[in-house]
Parts: structure tokens; C-alpha cells; sequence
């Protein structure tokens, strides 16, 4: 059987106690088997066009009007899916793992993955993993290879593609943005509107350094 996962990430890469820098990092995955709501959410974002909201780069939960977050989030509970969290406090973080962007992204698939995987894919399963993509080709390039590598050594599955694709293109992936963002709201603060109406959805929430007392910033 085809499997699908599709991630974002909300949080930033930014180290320090800096304004604008979030306190922490959450790669969230959903696995989605029935994409009936592609359609419904490509209809939806028509049916705004016509009361003219342009929605150019699809829907993105950051820079959506509420209105708007409001009927996507309503599309979303009408199919059932699987959400998956992994949170990163930053500041909890070892240096060594955050002495690159790539590092500690790939630090964040490595044990998002080798829990996930599994629980989504069997040895009798394809499964196809697509990330959103990120800025720039360079960076595209160096985490599309960290997730493959991730991806084939936590996978139990009998073929495995890994792809990296940007957000506006697949709906499935601004699904994961929703989820992200609304579980970010949360951690980062203490907001759990948008969170409450996808709790049921949530199978795994894993907060990774959760046992770390020493605070490296």
C-alpha cells in the first residue's frame, strides 16, 4: 500500500535571546491517506478568490486572515489524518547540534522519524515522504539529502522517495503548515484555539528535551 507523510516546520534557526528568534523548533508530520481534502481545500481557496481573497502562495496559517483560518480548519476536521510533533526547546539544545542549520534540522528528523516511520509504514508499504521546501537552492539541496538519509535509515518500508517541494504547490503540505503553526501557538504562547480543534488528530506530541535542565543560551 502507498503511503504519503507530508512535514513543516515552524520555529526558526536562530540561536540566541534575540527579538524575532522562537524559543523553539517543531517539525510536525501528517500522514494523510485520503487526499479528498487536496480538492476540497483547491475549491476553497476559488471560492475566496471570488469575495477577493488572493491567496497567491496558497494557504500559509502565519499570514492568513483568521476568517480564512477558520474555514481551512474546518476543512481539516472533516478528514482524518495522523499529526505527529517533535519540539525542540532551543536553548536545550547541545552546541554541537546546532553548529549548523543543516545539523540540527537533521537532528530534529533523526528522532522525529525513528518513531514515526514505523508507526506509519510496514515492511509491505511504498511510502513517499515530501517536506516543504526551504529558502534557498542550497540549503534545498543539503536538507532534502539530510531527510533522505533520515528517511531510508528509520523506514521500514519496501520503497522509499523523498522529495522537496514548495508549499504553494501541494495542499497537503499546507495542511502540515496548519497543524505546525497551530501546535507552535502553544508551545511558544500558551494559545490553544487554533490547537483544540486538531488535538484529536494528534498521535505523538514529544517534547525531546523535556528530561534537560542545563540551558546552553
Amino acid at each position: 500500500m502507498k503511503r504519503y507523510i507530508y512535514a513543516d516546520e515552524s520555529g526558526n534557526f536562530d540561536f540566541s535571546l534575540n527579538r524575532g528568534a522562537t524559543r523553539f523548533f517543531i517539525l510536525t508530520t501528517v500522514a494523510i491517506d485520503d487526499h479528498g481534502i487536496e480538492s476540497e481545500l483547491l475549491e476553497l481557496r476559488r471560492e475566496l478568490a471570488w469575495s477577493e481573497i488572493d491567496l497567491t502562495r496558497g494557504f500559509h496559517a502565519t499570514e492568513d486572515l483568521q476568517e480564512v483560518r477558520n474555514r481551512v480548519f474546518a476543512v481539516l476536521n472533516k478528514y482524518p489524518f495522523r499529526v505527529d510533533a517533535t519540539v525542540l526547546q532551543k536553548n536545550k539544545a547541545f552546541p554541537w547540534t546546532r553548529a549548523s542549520e543543516e545539523r540540527f534540522y537533521k537532528c530534529a528528523w533523526f528522532h522525529h522519524m525513528k518513531y514515526v516511520a514505523p508507526k506509519v509504514a510496514s515492511k509491505r508499504d511504498d511510502l513517499l515522504v515530501i517536506a516543504a521546501s526551504i529558502d534557498t537552492k542550497r540549503k534545498q539541496r543539503d536538507f532534502r539529502a539530510s531527510v533522505k538519509d533520515v528517511v531510508e535509515q528509520t523506514a521500514r518500508a519496501s520503497v522509499i522517495r523523498v522529495n522537496m517541494w514548495p508549499a504553494a504547490t501541494e495542499p497537503c503540505l499546507q495542511v502540515a503548515d496548519y497543524c505546525s503553526w497551530a501546535i507552535q501557538r502553544k508551545w511558544e504562547r500558551g494559545d490553544t484555539r487554533s490547537y483544540d480543534l486538531i488535538k484529536g488528530k494528534i498521535r505523538s506530541e514529544y517534547d525531546l528535551f523535556a528530561r534537560g535542565t542545563a540551558l546552553y543560551y
